[in-house]
């Protein structure tokens, strides 16, 4: 009998014993093909030789030091390294245990902002409905994940939500994409406004969104306009790359494509790429230093924070991605699998939308094309893809709830950075094997 309160307490799990690049070993020997990285974590596969060396060279000589006592190697150069290809402005990092972490000190660290400034009324968040950003309460709290959300509601702080930017959804027939972008981003100054400008302190977004709406890109614009309406009244801009940074767009950080500084980033899954757990807060000089020359000390702390091993093994991947030039087999690769899924699934009467950037793509299924009609929810079309899925030795990550947060269910794909053409050409043949097989599960009236 298994002692472990696994997620779901009376599911059978398998049991992975090894990794192999791409692809999971269970005790049974059975080999699964893994395109999606967990939940978007493990962007250099599950054995990586140089990584392991790094972690293993680490523990060796020196495990962990505390961060409020000591620095250490792996977390300068890391910090370092980060710094290279960061947007402009953005000078300093320091390192947490995960994403959810990352959010909760880049929210506290917004209202420290303000108070080092002598604005302490700023105390408000904004942020855009399907998103996510962490289960920690203060995460939870401001994300729109609906279905994360409602069992601990009377435990969050109440928080302002705009739109997502939606656009397979929301974009009107008779609307350009800028226009669109335009439209749902003045949606923010809107709130600001309404909520009392001197009182808002940040605007959080994902520039690309990740698992609660399926890969949703920005339009041309779009992140422009809301750096342009925080700038406007004072608010921080921050954006959550934990799932979509770190090179899983093509680019080491999501928002380089459309040229938008943030004040404020988070990362974490592609980060340490699951070898160590690890997240990171990267801020702009003007947050930094109006701690610096303030108080002089940053009001948050964790026992792991800046843990050694997990910089090491960030510091490892973080190399690796650079040394193998893996950026541009994201870029490549990621038009290669866009393309193989279109050739598949591109006129599939249950696909709605194939969508994304980089290595980062969703695919909606829908019960009707023409309508764009979800399937009933009660029916959980993405989990039967996920177990049908891992019954053919296939990972992905398929969620529900995308159109409104009950409602809507897509496949994320994240396959690690250095896949090959022929890993993506079957990853593009496995899904569309298991969307099939998914749908064939469904009763007869479920609109299939």
């Amino acid at each position: 009998m298994s002692h472990v309160f696994h997620r779901e307490p009376l599911a059978s799990l398998p049991v992975a014993v090894r990794g192999d690049g791409a692809y999971l070993v269970d005790s049974a020997g059975k080999r699964y093909l893994d395109a999606s990285g967990g939940p978007a974590v493990s962007c250099l596969g599950h054995s990586h030789p140089k990584v392991i060396e790094a972690i293993q060279r680490q523990a060796a000589t020196l495990p962990f030091a505390y961060s409020a006592f000591f620095s250490s190697q792996p977390m300068e150069e890391l910090a370092d390294m980060l710094m290279i290809d960061a947007p402009p402005g953005i000078e300093r990092a320091f390192f947490v245990g995960s994403g959810s972490e990352a959010i909760e000190a880049a929210l506290k660290l917004a209202r420290q902002y303000f108070l080092e400034i002598g604005q302490p009324m700023r105390r408000r968040f904004i942020a855009r409905r399907q998103s996510y950003h962490g289960n920690t309460l203060g995460a939870l709290a401001i994300g729109g994940n609906e279905f994360r959300r409602k069992p601990y509601e009377p435990m969050l702080v109440a928080h302002r939500h705009i739109a997502p930017c939606y656009a397979y959804r929301e974009r009107r027939h008779d609307e350009s994409e800028e226009a669109y972008g335009k439209r749902i981003a003045d949606e923010l100054e809107t709130v600001i406004l309404d909520a009392g400008s001197e009182t808002v302190a940040a605007f959080l977004a994902e520039p690309v969104a990740g698992a609660t709406l399926g890969a949703a890109p920005p339009v041309p614009g779009y992140l422009q306009r809301l750096r342009e309406i925080c700038d406007r009244y004072g608010v921080l801009l921050i954006f959550d790359e934990v799932l979509c940074g770190m090179g899983r767009t093509g680019t080491m950080y999501a928002c380089a494509e459309e040229n938008v500084a943030p004040d404020l980033i988070t990362v974490a899954k592609g980060l340490g790429a699951g070898y160590q757990p690890i997240g990171g807060v990267l801020a702009s000089r003007r947050v930094y230093d109006a701690v610096a020359n303030g108080s002089g000390m940053l009001r948050h702390g964790h026992t792991y924070m800046g843990h050694t091993m997990a910089c090491a093994a960030a510091l490892a991947v973080q190399r690796v991605i650079r040394e193998e030039n893996l950026l541009d087999n994201v870029q490549r690769q990621g038009r290669r699998l866009r393309a193989a899924l279109e050739e598949r699934l591109g006129n599939h009467h249950h696909v709605g939308d194939i969508r994304g950037r980089g290595l980062l793509v969703g695919i909606e299924l829908v019960s009707d094309r023409s309508s764009k009609a979800p399937f009933d929810p009660r029916h959980r079309l993405h989990h039967r893809v996920l177990q049908e899925g891992m019954r053919q030795g296939f990972i992905s990550y398929p969620s529900g709830g995308c159109v409104d947060g009950q409602r809507g269910d897509h496949v994320l794909l994240a396959p690690p950075f250095n896949v090959d053409a022929a890993q993506i050409d079957e990853i593009a043949d496995r899904v569309g094997a298991a969307i099939d097989g998914a749908l064939a599960s469904l009763p007869r009236d479920a609109g299939r």
